[in-house]
C-alpha cells in the first residue's frame, strides 16, 4: 500500500490541519516509510507466540472484591444542610 499526494491531502483535509504544499509532499514519503515498516512485520511468523502486555511477566495485583458503603457515609452528608439517614434531602421540584 502506498500513499500519493492526493491522499495526503484529503487526510489534511478530513483532519483539519492546514498542510503547504512541501509538507504535504515530505509526508508522503514519510507516510509510505511507515506504511512500508507495517508491512514489513507483517511478513513476521508469529503462529504460537502468544500476546504480551511486557517482556517480563508480572500478575496483576487485585483487591478482594467485596461491596462496601465505604465506611464514610456520614462524612459525605456532613455538610449538606439536611440529611436524612445519611440520605441527602432535597425539595420536591414540579413544574
Amino acid at each position: 500500500m502506498s500513499v500519493d499526494l492526493a491522499t495526503v491531502k484529503r487526510v489534511a483535509h478530513l483532519a483539519r490541519i492546514a498542510v503547504s504544499e512541501d509538507e504535504a509532499n515530505r509526508m508522503v514519503g514519510e507516510l509510505n516509510g511507515i506504511l512500508g515498516f507495517v508491512e514489513q512485520l507483517s511478513e513476521v511468523n508469529v503462529d504460537g507466540v502468544e500476546a504480551m502486555t511486557s517482556v517480563t511477566p508480572t500478575a496483576m495485583k487485585k483487591r478482594p472484591d467485596e461491596v462496601t458503603d465505604g465506611s464514610k457515609a456520614a462524612d459525605i452528608v456532613a455538610n449538606a444542610p439536611v440529611t436524612d439517614h445519611n440520605f441527602f434531602l432535597v425539595p420536591k421540584v414540579v413544574e
